[in-house]
């Protein structure tokens, strides 16, 4: 019955496919280079587009932030000593904190001891503090408390001057030296990058490229200065410089490209031995040619990477060292010295250790999420 129904159908309503050999092969879409996919997915990774965004902004701050305000000479002033921060505006958010006052709890066995505490505590100027009851106490030790609000710009006659992450032990404006900081910093994560980049590279492609001998003899080199710690060099380094960028930089050049020359090393061992490589020598290509056309071309996604990461690791790195004191020396400033300063006073004025903690916190993560998404960027795999 189904075949009567089909033999009954009208040729009409079938035509015939005319295939035209000019437009069988026609791609549809137009093809993208590996360059453009990476950067394709790279846009689509928001994460990592908030990073990169977020690190355009602190570089930038970092240029700028020094000078816009009146203080940018870094000026001591013990009068206006850890002052906190003060903002115009802002200052009447209360709860943001940055109305220029101190706020703690005192105890005592009665309510006016602990005012007593407070005034002692904030210069004795009880007529600039304001005092808030929590507990009347019932007699015993430490039972009764109170709030005080020390409201020191008043006190010290600057009502109408404004420090916006306030000041250190030594008047010198925080916001300042928290620009400084982290231009000190990122130029020490930059510079020692880019050392990593050009030994590690170079060294790695020298030593996977010849291999034999040339190769065994390189990596010995490597593993002896892979089992010195960098600590030990730093110590080192005091003894013949001083404590400063020059001598972080030295220290993280030494055995910082270890990593790099390892990978870029595996990576061209690998391509080196491809098809393509084996007909451009076959064809008489020189070294320099295969390296320039063949093996960079294919290596620089890795080594792309591998530099993002090699960056929070030095920031991380150099305010460590001055964290300890064998960094960055004060006056100079960077994120782990006024880390270290903060970490004194941290409980008291919190304000000195909050924000370039916040900051260098913010460096490490935003680093590490853009490395993340230049990694999947130039994984084939990834591109969809």
């Amino acid at each position: 019955m189904e075949n009567k129904n089909i033999n009954n159908l009208s040729k009409d309503l079938f035509k015939p496919l005319v295939r035209k050999e000019d437009t069988s092969e026609t791609i549809s879409k137009p093809s993208r280079t590996f360059g453009q996919e990476a950067r394709r997915t790279l846009f689509k990774n928001k994460p990592a587009m908030i990073s990169l965004v977020l690190l355009i902004i602190i570089i930038i701050m970092s240029i700028i932030g020094p000078h816009m305000t009146k203080y940018e000479n870094d000026d001591q002033d013990l009068n206006r000593a850890k002052l906190p921060p003060h903002a115009p505006v802002l200052e009447k958010i209360s709860w943001l904190g940055f109305d220029g006052t101190l706020t703690d709890d005192f105890k005592g066995s009665t309510v006016e001891e602990a005012k007593n505490k407070a005034i002692a505590r904030f210069d004795k100027q009880e007529k600039f503090i304001d005092f808030k009851v929590k507990n009347k106490g019932n007699g015993e030790r430490n039972s009764a408390e109170v709030e005080a609000t020390y409201h020191v710009y008043d006190a010290k006659g600057m009502g109408d001057q404004y420090f916006w992450l306030g000041t250190d032990h030594l008047g010198r404006d925080q916001w300042t030296r928290l620009w400084l900081g982290t231009r000190v910093s990122l130029i020490i994560a930059f510079v020692a990058a880019l050392l990593d980049l050009v030994i590690g590279v170079a060294y790695g492609g020298i030593s996977g490229f010849f291999g034999g001998k040339v190769d065994n003899y390189m990596q010995r080199v490597i593993e002896v200065l892979v089992g010195i710690p960098n600590l030990v060099i730093i110590l080192l380094m005091m003894l013949f410089m001083q404590p400063g960028i020059m001598s972080i930089v030295i220290a993280l050049a030494i055995t910082g490209w270890t990593g790099m020359a390892r990978i870029v090393r595996g990576e061209v061992m690998k391509v080196k031995n491809q098809e393509f490589v084996l007909a451009a020598r076959t064809l008489g290509t020189s070294n320099a040619s295969i390296i320039k056309k063949h093996l960079l071309p294919n290596i620089t996604g890795i080594i792309i990477v591998n530099t993002m990461f090699s960056i929070p690791s030095a920031v991380f790195f150099e305010a460590f060292l001055s964290f300890i004191g064998l960094g960055i020396v004060p006056p100079k400033a960077s994120l782990g010295s006024l880390i270290n300063i903060g970490f004194q006073n941290l409980r008291i004025y919190p304000h000195l250790l909050v924000y370039p903690a916040i900051l260098i916190s913010l460096i490490m993560i935003t680093f590490n999420i853009l490395g993340d998404g230049l990694r999947d960027a130039f994984d084939p795999k990834m591109h969809k």
